[in-house]
Order: C-alpha cells, then sequence, then structure tokens
C-alpha cells in the first residue's frame, strides 16, 4: 500500500447512533443482551449439533452447524467495537483496523451467503430426491461445500479490500455508521469513484441479488415438484426457517449493496438489523422451528443433570 495515499487520514471517526449519554447506556445495554445472546445461541446449536451422534451424521445438521459458526464470527467483527464506543464520546477507528474490519465483514458475510445457498441445494436433494439423498449429500461433499463457501468469500473480500485500499484518503474523514463498509469509506476518497462504485455494486450486489433469487427459485421448484398437499405442507414447514433466515440476511444485504452508493436515513437501522439482530436470530428460527434440534438439546440438558448429580454423590463418600 502507498504510504502517499493515507498520508492525510490516519484515522475514521464513527458517526455512531447519538451524542447523548442516557441513550448510548441504553443502546450498550441493549446491544450487549443481543451480543451475548448470539453467542450462547450459537454456541449451543455447535455444541448440540457435534454431541449428537444423528444430527452430527446429518448434511443438514451438519450445515446449519457450520451456519452458527458463521454467525459467530460475523457478530464479533462489528459488535464489540460498537460496544466498546457505546462508552466512549469520540469513536475512533485507525486506518489499518477500518480495512481489517471491512475485509472480515465481507469475507464472512460472503461465506455466509454462499452457505445458505448450498442449504437451500440440500434442502432440495432431500425432499425432491429422498433416496438419493445420502449418497449425494455425503459427508465429503458437505465439507467441499463449506470449504468452497470460505473460498468464495475470501476471493469475493479481497477484491473489495484491494479496490478499496488504492484510494487516496485526505479528508474528511468521518463514516457515517458505526463500523467501516465499502460503500462508506470510497465516499470519503479523494478521487473519482464512479467506476470503483460500479465494480463494487456489481460484485457485492450481483453477488447478493443473483444468491437471493437462486434460493427463491430453488424452494419454489421444491413447492412445485411436490403434488400432494401434505407433502407441501411438511415441505413448507421444513422450508419456512430457511426461507426466514434468507430473508432476514440478503433483504438488508441488497439493499445496501445492490444500488448506488447514495445514504438513505434508514441505512443505519439496516446495518443494526444484519450486523447485530440477524446473528441472534438464525439459532432461534431454526431450534423453535425443529423439533429434532429441541430434543438434541434436551438429551444434551439431561446427560449434563444427570453427570452433575453422579458427581454429587460421589462427592458425597
Amino acid at each position: 500500500m502507498d504510504e502517499n495515499q493515507t498520508e492525510g487520514v490516519k484515522e475514521f471517526f464513527l458517526a455512531g447512533f447519538s451524542h447523548t449519554s442516557s441513550i448510548e447506556a441504553g443502546l450498550f445495554v441493549l446491544c450487549l443482551f443481543l451480543y451475548v445472546s448470539t453467542w450462547v445461541g450459537n454456541v449451543l446449536i455447535m455444541v448440540t449439533v457435534a454431541s449428537d451422534r444423528y444430527l452430527n451424521s446429518s448434511p443438514m445438521y451438519f450445515l446449519l452447524g457450520n451456519l452458527s459458526f458463521l454467525d459467530l464470527c460475523y457478530s464479533n467483527i462489528t459488535t464489540p467495537k460498537l460496544l466498546v464506543d457505546f462508552l466512549h464520546d469520540e469513536k475512533i477507528i485507525p486506518y489499518d483496523q477500518c480495512i481489517v474490519q471491512l475485509f472480515f465483514l465481507h469475507f464472512v458475510g460472503a461465506a455466509e451467503m454462499f452457505l445458505l445457498t448450498v442449504m437451500a441445494y440440500d434442502r432440495y436433494v432431500a425432499i425432491c430426491r429422498p433416496l438419493y439423498y445420502t449418497t449425494v449429500m455425503s459427508r465429503e461433499l458437505c465439507c467441499l461445500f463449506v470449504v468452497a463457501s470460505w473460498v468464495g468469500g475470501f476471493v469475493h473480500s479481497i477484491v473489495q479490500t484491494i479496490l478499496t485500499i488504492h484510494l487516496p484518503f485526505c479528508g474528511p474523514n468521518q463514516v457515517d455508521n458505526f463500523f467501516c463498509d465499502v460503500p462508506l469509506i470510497i465516499k470519503l476518497a479523494c478521487a473519482d469513484t464512479f467506476v470503483i462504485e460500479l465494480l463494487m455494486v456489481s460484485n457485492s450486489g450481483l453477488i447478493s441479488t443473483s444468491s437471493f433469487v437462486v434460493l427463491l427459485a430453488s424452494y419454489t421448484t421444491i413447492l412445485v415438484k411436490i403434488h400432494s398437499k401434505e407433502g407441501r405442507r411438511k415441505a413448507l414447514s421444513t422450508c419456512a426457517s430457511h426461507l426466514m433466515v434468507v430473508t432476514l440476511f440478503f433483504g438488508p444485504c441488497i439493499f445496501i449493496y445492490a444500488r448506488p452508493f447514495s445514504t438513505f436515513s434508514a441505512d443505519k437501522l439496516v446495518s443494526v438489523l444484519y450486523n447485530v439482530i440477524t446473528p441472534m436470530l438464525n439459532p432461534l428460527i431454526y431450534t423453535l422451528r425443529n423439533r429434532e434440534v429441541k430434543s438434541a438439546m434436551r438429551k444434551l440438558w439431561d446427560r449434563r443433570g444427570l453427570g452433575k448429580k453422579q458427581d454429587m454423590r460421589q462427592g458425597s463418600f
């Protein structure tokens, strides 16, 4: 990276949400609750899938465990910094940390998009070709899909990051949000960014929009191919949780990235939705609508409770 490109800007000031201490304190408590809930929910799903023999051997739940890991990673990119900034009047992020945050935001976010697309394919095979499900969705193929999702996310993110760091920044340095992102940062560049904006919109916007269309087409195909009302009802029930996750994740991403880089008043609220709230909602959506996961969680809880009782009995002798 050229030093003269950033000699005027060594750090960025994040706008945040409010400059009133009482409001910031309330938002801190709320976001801390959401962050802790995200950790508890996603770790619980990962532990449940890893500890239950049936869930661990099922392609669907193997992918779900990886989705929970991605959600956990995603929540750690922006939320800890947000919580720290609630406690300070000046919300500053060094240039290098800003670029790192931007990189991981797109890295993990794109990987999750690709993984959700893989999960839609998994549901298509399970419902439309049930006799071939275990053969097609082998553990080797599932691992390959997961690795491909991470690699795809990395390639997407490195392109975004390279395009960003080659821009000169000489001021202003006020980021109109609580984190660093490509649309926010390139607006501050001291250069004509029209071509860069087109490249980034075609990159991020195309990935999010095309993945969303593929997902909707996949679930629509599933429902069309099932002719019985009972079968369609079961399929809709199975896919409903996936559709909720897809809508909550892709909707805000399309709103942010699939349009020219102009600022809307709703941008901050939409950013909170897919950065802070959605990673917490995913485990709730999957567990509340899934009997097998809830049953496995109860078994895990019962085993822990039984183990504690046995330890207490042994300690009493």
